[in-house]
C-alpha cells in the first residue's frame, strides 16, 4: 500500500460514533476516509440526551460554546412510578458540576455540531463498506458501489447491527442482545414536563425529556406487544395508569402514527473490540439500553480516545486487546 494510504484511518458509518472520531482525527492532524449508508443522516427529526460525559467530551471536541447555544439544559432527573409517585431525583448540577451540565439537543443539531468546520470532502454519503480484509500493513476495503480503498485502520462505527462486526467476528459472535421488542421514540409539544422523567409500571417504560421550541422527546416501551406499528388502542391501555403528561404526549404522537419511529431496546455485549488493524466504536462496541444515557457519551469518549493513542505514533496495529473490561 502506499504509505499516504497506510498512514489514514477509513472510518463505516457517518453517525455519531463515526463524525465524532473524523473530528477528533483532524484535530489531531489524522487523514481519515468516512463511508455513510444513509443518504441523508438518520432520525433527523428526533432528539438525544446528553449527560455530563458527553457534554465534557464535546468541548474536548472543541465544541463547547456552540453546544450552549443548542436545545436546553437538563438540571434535575425524576424517576417514578406508573402513577406519578416520585421514587427519588438527582440534581445534575451538583451530580456533573456546573461546566458539565447535561443537555438534550435534536440529533440534526448534534450531526451539524459535529461536522462544524471540517472539510465535506472526506465524508461519503450513500455508499458503505460492503468488505474489508487486511494485509500488507494495512487494511484494503471494498464499497457498496464496487470502489476499492485502503488505510492503516479500519474502524466499525456502524451501529447495533454493525457490518464491521459481523466481518471481524463472524454471524455467531454479533453480540447484540434484544432487550425488548416494542420500543418506540419521537418529539411532541412539551405537556408540561421540566426535567429528564422516568416512569415505570409493570413492562412498561414512558421517558419524556424537554427539548426546545416547546418540544419534548419521548422514548416508551410496552412488554407483551410483538409488532412494530404502533397500537392505539392497545398503547392506551397500557399507559391508562400513567399521569397526564404521559398521556397527553402519548395521544399528541398517535395522531401524527407516522412520526413515530420503531426503536427495539438492543445492547451489544461482547468481550473484545478489536483484531488485527480493524476495531469497533460506539454502539457496535457497545451499545446500551436508552434509559442509561450513555450511548452518544461512550461514543464520544471513543473518538478521542482513539485519536489519542493513534497519535502517540508507533505502529497502527492493535496487539493488546480492546476489551470491554479494561
Amino acid at each position: 500500500m502506499e504509505r499516504e494510504q497506510t498512514e489514514r484511518v477509513l472510518i463505516a458509518g457517518g453517525g455519531i460514533a463515526g463524525l465524532a472520531l473524523r473530528r477528533a482525527l483532524q484535530r489531531r492532524g489524522i487523514p481519515s476516509l468516512t463511508w455513510e449508508r444513509r443518504a441523508e443522516p438518520a432520525d433527523a427529526g428526533l432528539a438525544i440526551n446528553l449527560p455530563g460525559n458527553a457534554v465534557q467530551a464535546l468541548a474536548q471536541l472543541g465544541l463547547a460554546q456552540e453546544l450552549g447555544a443548542l436545545g436546553s439544559p437538563i438540571r434535575r432527573r425524576e424517576y417514578r412510578t406508573e402513577t406519578g409517585r416520585l421514587l427519588f431525583a438527582v440534581d445534575e448540577d451538583a451530580f456533573w458540576g456546573a461546566d458539565r451540565v447535561p443537555r438534550c439537543l435534536r440529533r440534526a443539531d448534534l450531526m451539524r455540531l459535529l461536522a462544524l468546520g471540517l472539510p465535506p470532502d472526506d465524508l461519503r454519503r450513500d455508499r458503505g463498506i460492503a468488505a474489508f480484509h487486511q494485509k500488507d500493513g494495512g487494511v484494503a476495503v471494498t464499497l457498496t458501489d464496487g470502489g476499492v480503498e485502503a488505510g492503516g485502520l479500519l474502524v466499525g462505527a456502524d451501529g447495533v447491527h454493525s457490518t464491521i462486526r459481523r466481518g471481524l467476528f463472524g454471524e455467531r459472535a454479533l453480540g447484540a442482545a434484544m432487550l425488548a421488542p416494542a420500543s418506540w421514540r419521537f418529539m411532541v409539544p412539551n405537556p408540561g414536563v421540566e426535567a429528564w422523567t422516568l416512569w415505570a409500571g409493570a413492562g412498561s417504560l414512558f421517558l419524556l425529556i424537554p427539548v426546545d421550541r416547546g418540544d419534548a422527546y419521548a422514548w416508551m416501551s410496552a412488554g407483551g406487544i410483538a409488532t412494530a406499528r404502533p397500537d392505539p388502542a392497545l398503547l392506551r391501555s397500557v399507559f391508562a395508569r400513567y399521569p397526564r403528561p404521559v398521556r397527553d404526549a402519548l395521544d399528541a404522537a398517535l395522531a401524527r402514527p407516522d412520526t413515530i419511529h420503531h426503536s427495539p431496546l438492543e445492547e451489544v455485549r461482547i468481550p473484545h473490540w478489536h483484531r488485527g488493524r480493524v476495531l469497533l466504536a460506539g454502539d457496535a462496541a457497545h451499545a446500551t439500553a436508552p434509559v442509561w444515557a450513555q450511548g452518544a457519551a461512550l461514543a464520544l469518549e471513543d473518538a478521542l480516545v482513539l485519536a489519542d493513542r493513534l497519535a502517540g505514533g508507533g505502529d497502527w496495529i492493535l496487539y493488546k486487546s480492546y476489551a470491554a473490561d479494561e
